[in-house]
């Protein structure tokens, strides 16, 4: 569908139907949440998505602008009028359809996505009217959801085989967005994955809470019905090399390995039993159930949680150490809350669930008991000083201003660093200082058959990012491999 279904009969109707200044009157729909208080000590997924009466008001806002400009915030480059307007008029099938033909994730986008930062930031109402955007995040869940529970999901249109092989290392947003678009221009597709099951940190680093994985599993049988296949337990630079792909016939490899790798802070005490990484907590929880009593991989549980870190991923992890039981679940961050690059509804909800937020704080030691566990940690109270080179306040110690609180367990989630075993076992690729694979805007490598996107590319970045390199970089070897037939 292209945005010349913008002059389409139905599309001009509706405009008519309603005047825009009623439109723009419209108040923007709420989303349906759990209690906290019961949310916070279980796994169920806190927002609870719109109903149809719901939806179809929402969509009524949209003005269906003849230039778009919230496609213009879309890193996949979604028809977002497109699927709104068949929202509007009732056609939820057909907004699902709409949404496929570029996304191959809709249901887990419109669900973890920092629409905010995105679309909805270029939307007419936010840039011209300074009033709320549309809520297009919501839509997109609505229509992925309806779609899921009416049992009539569509698969995208696929090409006749061109007779090529391409591999994907990893299964995470990347190597799923890069895998759905080459199977539909007719590339027989193999992904390989590490663990033992597909999503990668779909399934190991977001908590179910916010995306449970019957959703994540939802989206990849749709990409095996489009003929994807998957590998498991199956990790490239130790059990198969890229050149064993290369004698196996594949004839392209796009990278899109994450970056797994915790990053720690270096300070005193880092070491005692009960300080971890996020990785590390989440993967445990997420993926190996180990808050399970039956669980093989147990995780260990405190009544005292810090978590080091202002990002998405320390508010899953302050929030789901509630859920293990925690009676006080701290967030220590060295900047103020303005700072925090958490999207506001997790920092909203992780409010609401009763998480202390110990801003202007950044530990400087951990002290243990004599069984080598962590019972304290120092913090260093900040102040805010100059701006920084990305343009946040950067944080300065307060000479003398120390505070040692309690803790059972300390989470990292101070960042990640990419995962260096693709990177160290190809010969003649060009890696950053960083460990980052080097690419051009076309997200090929110093190998012309490699490609690589995602957070092997970018450091830790959002999934809808990593969904925009898989496309880019599926449109640059189509047209690389097209060369060689």
């Amino acid at each position: 569908m292209a945005l010349e279904d913008r002059n389409e009969a139905w599309r001009e109707e509706l405009r008519k139907a309603t005047k825009n200044k009623d439109r723009v009157d419209i108040p923007r729909v709420r989303m349906n949440e759990l209690d906290p208080a019961y949310r916070a000590r279980c796994k169920e997924e806190v927002n609870q998505g719109l109903s149809k009466e719901q939806a179809l008001v929402e969509a009524k806002r949209c003005l269906d602008c003849p230039s778009p400009t919230c496609m213009e915030g879309c890193p996949v480059g979604i028809n977002i009028p497109g699927f709104v307007k068949n929202i509007e008029r009732g056609e939820f099938l057909e907004a699902a359809k709409v949404l496929k033909m570029t996304s191959a994730l809709p249901a887990v986008c419109g669900r973890v996505c920092p629409q905010e930062k995105q679309c909805e930031s270029k939307c007419f109402y936010k840039q011209k009217l300074g009033k709320e955007p549309v809520a297009i995040g919501y839509l997109e869940r609505f229509a992925a959801d309806y779609e899921r529970e009416s049992g009539q999901m569509s698969v995208p249109q696929v090409a006749a085989s061109n007779g090529m092989k391409v591999a994907v290392v990893g299964s995470g947003p990347a190597g799923l967005s890069f895998a759905g678009d080459m199977a539909k221009m007719g590339y027989s597709v193999t992904v390989f994955e590490a663990l033992h099951e597909i999503g990668g940190v779909l399934k190991y680093g977001i908590p179910e809470f916010r995306l449970p994985n019957s959703i994540v599993d939802v989206e990849i049988k749709n990409l095996e019905q489009m003929g994807v296949t998957f590998v498991k337990d199956c990790i490239v630079g130790k059990t198969i090399s890229v050149d064993d792909l290369k004698a196996d016939g594949f004839k392209g490899v796009f990278v899109a390995s994450g970056a797994g790798l915790p990053r720690f802070m270096n300070i005193p005490g880092e070491n005692l039993i009960g300080i971890m990484s996020s990785n590390e907590y989440l993967t445990r929880v997420n993926l190996m159930d180990a808050a399970s009593p039956e669980s093989d991989t147990p995780i260990l549980r405190g009544k005292r949680v810090a978590v080091i870190g202002g990002g998405n991923t320390a508010m899953d992890s302050v929030r789901t150490a509630l859920r293990l039981g925690a009676e006080r679940a701290m967030i220590v961050y060295r900047r103020s809350e303005e700072e925090m690059p958490a999207r506001l509804e997790e920092v909203k909800h992780a409010k609401e669930e009763g998480v202390e937020f110990m801003t202007l704080h950044n530990p400087i030691e951990y002290k243990g008991t004599e069984k080598g566990r962590v019972k304290t940690m120092l913090l260093q109270k900040m102040e805010l000083g100059e701006p920084d080179a990305s343009g946040r306040r950067s944080p300065v110690a307060i000479e003398g201003a120390v505070e040692e609180v309690e803790v059972d367990i300390v989470v990292v989630s101070v960042g990640v660093s990419p995962n260096p075993i693709v990177p160290q076992s190809v010969e003649g690729l060009n890696v950053s200082r960083k460990g980052t694979i080097e690419v051009g805007e076309n997200m090929q490598s110093s190998i012309p058959a490699i490609f690589a996107g995602g957070d092997i590319v970018r450091g830790g970045a959002t999934v809808i990012l990593a969904m925009g390199d898989g496309r880019r970089a599926a449109a640059a070897m189509d047209e690389y491999l097209r060369q060689l037939l």
